[in-house]
């Protein structure tokens, strides 16, 4: 089950300097041919192709070519070195019989701490596969010069005290534990390396269900050290894998997260779209390793685009990135058709530009970052694009009688909102009508009094609304109250 990175590389002269840019995917995996199965004692070496017998653990060697050393060290503890490979792999854990789920099993956590050192294309990961559906998957900790998958994230999840990016990958007739086939794969790639800790397994597969990737019955779960065209070494120095306990399983909606339709997830920091991930457009927009994983853009009308689908009208776009140098690099915000705004980044160091109250429309659009007005001595280096709705929050709202008989309406402070109005339907009545515009939005609440011209029931909802160029957007209306007046 190996990962096979394409390389493209090419060189443009611009201006007085070089540019390199290097463009990676990856695809995966091959059965791992083993040469026998032995039980492993402490300090057993090995160097060429083999799976074997741990304690309760069971490692493997794979490679295709170049050379490699591995040493079991007992209990999950192992070392490993590579050398002028095109392919290596290394891992230990517990491997499973594909009859049962995740939820069957019982919690996975795994307790790690690993000195790794990887020279060139090489990650660190929890990783495994699933039968019925056929799923390969890989939790991400730490990771070379290149971080995987290079696909679109589906969203961030909060696992563990970090913050992990989702992806979901498609491999076509490509080999598996089940031959040749066509299979999924799924991914959790922490935002930002660690190489100790703990990594509740279960929990990413809880959050991939609430984006809707769901695994079949397990087939393993394992600590792996994997290169490709590199060098490298690292000490597993520890490696426990728990399994055991009921796992409780959250409703899918719930919590901050919601999934839209294009798979996107989004919570209150927003959609977060790490820019390598995006489709790149003109002739030298590549991936770039420093000052972070991202995207350069060196000429004219280079560009990352993504589509995304708005669920309401109104967002802020916070674009994290750098120039190469003194200049400032300027990068357009395109929306659909549209330029909304330019982003002027200042200063080698990454930082975050926003544009606010974008108008977007409630369907899908195309959203790009155009490199303008390049001169031949500066580049943008593209980071992320964290796309939050700024539309005013759905009202919350309570009514209740007072005790001169009138109907006391209580508005609570709703994110994004400058003001509200407010609506009544009246007894006897199938529509409602505009009662009042409340516009102090400073109080910790709002109230009105309403009074009651007839007995019968009064049901009341509130539109929050946020002035944007001088003129009123509206968010959802709230959900309605309603009070009898006797």
């Amino acid at each position: 089950m190996i990962i096979h990175m394409m390389n493209c590389l090419w060189k443009n002269l611009k201006g007085y300097r070089k540019i390199l840019v290097v463009v990676l995917s990856i695809a995966l995996a091959l059965e791992f041919p083993y040469l026998g199965e032995k039980q492993a004692k402490a300090a057993t070496v090995v160097h060429e192709n083999i799976e074997g017998r741990d304690g309760d653990y069971t490692y493997s060697l794979w490679k295709d070519t170049g050379d490699t050393t591995m040493t079991i060290n007992g209990n999950g503890q192992f070392e490993c070195e590579w050398k002028n490979i095109n392919n290596a792999l290394f891992r230990e854990g517990i491997k499973f019989d594909c009859t049962k789920k995740y939820d069957e099993i019982g919690n996975i956590t795994v307790e790690y701490g690993v000195d790794y050192q990887p020279d060139g294309n090489s990650y660190m990961c929890i990783y495994g596969w699933s039968r019925d559906p056929l799923i390969e998957y890989y939790i991400v900790d730490s990771w070379g010069t290149w971080r995987p998958p290079g696909s679109t994230s589906k969203g961030k999840i909060e696992v563990d005290g970090g913050t992990y990016d989702v992806y979901e990958t498609i491999r076509e007739n490509q080999p598996s534990i089940d031959g040749n086939t066509t299979f999924k794969q799924y991914w959790s790639v922490r935002t930002s390396k660690r190489t100790e800790g703990t990594i509740s397994v279960t929990e990413h597969f809880k959050e991939w269900e609430k984006l809707g990737l769901n695994l079949g019955k397990l087939y393993e779960a394992c600590l792996c050290i994997e290169g490709y065209q590199s060098n490298g070494k690292a000490k597993v120095y520890a490696n426990k894998v728990t399994v055991g306990g009921e796992v409780t399983k959250g409703d899918k909606n719930s919590g901050d997260k919601n999934s839209d339709n294009t798979g996107k997830s989004s919570n209150k920091t927003g959609i977060v779209i790490e820019c390598e991930s995006m489709t790149k457009l003109g002739p030298y927009a590549g991936n770039i390793g420093s000052p972070f994983s991202g995207v350069a853009l060196y000429a004219n009308d280079d560009m990352v685009t993504t589509n995304v689908d708005f669920a309401s009208g109104l967002y802020d776009f916070t674009l994290r990135g750098a120039s190469n140098g003194s200049n400032t690099a300027k990068v357009n915000l395109v929306v659909g058709d549209e330029t909304k705004g330019t982003y002027s980044l200042k200063g080698t160091g990454a930082a975050d530009y926003t544009i606010k109250n974008v108008k977007v429309g409630k369907d899908s659009k195309t959203v790009k970052l155009v490199v303008t007005t390049d001169d031949g001595t500066w580049d943008a280096y593209l980071d992320s694009l964290t796309i939050k709705d700024s539309s005013p929050a759905q009202p919350k709202i309570t009514a209740a009688l007072t005790d001169d008989d009138n109907i006391k309406i209580t508005i609570k402070k709703t994110d994004n909102a400058s003001g509200y109005r407010i609506y009544v339907k009246k007894p006897g009545s199938s529509k409602y009508v505009k009662l009042k515009t409340v516009s102090k939005n400073g109080k910790k609440v709002r109230t009105y009094t309403f009074e009651p011209t007839d007995e019968g029931t009064y049901t009341f909802k509130v539109k929050a609304y946020k002035k944007v160029d001088g003129k009123k957007v509206w968010g959802s209306a709230s959900k309605s109250v309603k009070v009898t007046v006797e």
